[in-house]
């Protein structure tokens, strides 16, 4: 699964958790339903500013709408 997709999913959980429709994310994060739609979708991929209005929107720490489940051992250097 992509990472797009990932978050999508991600943001769709919480969304529905919190109980709420895209059309009030959307609004409450100032922005318009089908841009909303295609992140929650994996179809756009948000900026770092879109997602803090989402996770504000929804009342979630930004984390818990980026975190990776299992994220690989990534070698440095």
């Amino acid at each position: 699964m992509s990472r797009r997709r990932a978050v999508g999913n991600r943001i769709r959980a919480a969304r529905i958790q919190a109980g709420l429709t895209q059309e009030a994310v959307a609004l409450r994060a100032g922005m318009n339903y089908g841009h909303y739609n295609r992140i929650e979708q994996g179809h756009a991929s948000p900026l770092l500013d879109t997602l803090f209005r989402l996770a504000d929107a929804i009342d979630v720490p930004l984390a818990d709408l980026v975190r990776e489940e299992n994220p690989g051992r990534r070698s440095e250097g």
